[in-house]
């Protein structure tokens, strides 16, 4: 049974983490707070199987929670370069990350706004995302879902590979490439489409789908029939959440704290 006062960032942790619930013993790495709570509330609800780091250079034995470290960590081994490449380009990890831009292909972009010569704004540059795309599979968070984020045509720079056979080498996909899971603080969605079109698999509640495609630069998916409302927390999984995230870290993503049911807001 649900809990009705539950937070959008609770409802998004929930979210996040069904995106490891298969994956048996992987390197979970989730990018950001609530993709990061995402891994620790699949490990300690129903894939006890993940690796979580501390964020750092260690593998804990418990998920270590976000912001100041409140108890020590018991640490089960190094998590250095070494390691974490190791699983990286053998396929044992699946991240979360949260790109800038993501288009239609699901082709990321964390480097520049703009053209790449004289852009408008400069970011991260490509760092890990191409490798990791052709190594793993991989996820996405989006805290703001809009035609932003959400682009036409493709990303201003291609930092990470997509379904997009005008860019595959010899016309073949990447071996490893394997894009899952989209949760924003709309909808979540997956490639299950057409020819790995983006699709609405659910919808948080109090949102329309017609909302999420006027808010999106390129036509959508969806599941076959009524599309479901996004799984409200349990209070058990509230409860949960509480603990892994003692500093309330996850209060502090969306603007105000919203609630997950936007017509509680009213």
């Amino acid at each position: 049974m649900s809990d009705a006062s539950y937070s959008l960032a609770e409802l998004v942790i929930v979210a996040c983490a069904e995106a490891w619930r298969h994956d048996g013993e992987v390197m979970a790495t989730g990018i950001g707070p609530l993709p990061r709570l995402g891994t620790a509330l699949a490990r300690k609800s129903f894939n006890p199987w993940l690796q979580t780091t501390d964020g750092e250079v260690y593998y804990a034995s418990e998920p270590v929670p976000p912001g100041k470290r409140v108890a020590s960590v018991e640490i089960e081994g190094v998590a250095n370069y070494d390691r974490v490449f190791s699983a990286l380009w053998g396929g044992r990890r699946h991240a979360m990350v949260g790109p800038v831009q993501l288009d239609r292909f699901g082709q990321a972009n964390i480097s520049v706004i703009g053209d790449h010569a004289k852009p408008k704004a400069a970011m991260l540059g490509a760092r890990g995302f191409p490798g990791n795309s052709i190594s793993h599979p991989n996820s996405f968070f989006l805290a703001s879902h809009n035609s932003r984020a959400f682009v036409p045509g493709e990303v201003d720079f291609v930092c990470m590979a997509g379904y997009n056979p005008a860019r595959y080498l010899n016309g073949r996909a990447p071996a490893g490439l394997d894009l899952r899971l989209i949760v924003t603080n709309l909808c979540v969605m997956d490639f299950g489409g057409p020819e790995h079109a983006i699709r609405v698999v659910s919808l948080h509640p109090g949102v329309a789908f017609e909302e999420v495609q006027d808010n999106t630069g390129f036509p959508l998916a969806q599941v076959e029939g009524e599309i479901p409302a996004t799984a409200a927390p349990t209070a058990e999984q509230l409860a949960l959440i509480a603990r892994l995230d003692p500093n309330n870290v996850r209060a502090t993503v969306f603007k105000d704290n919203p609630p997950g049911d936007r017509r509680l807001a009213a």
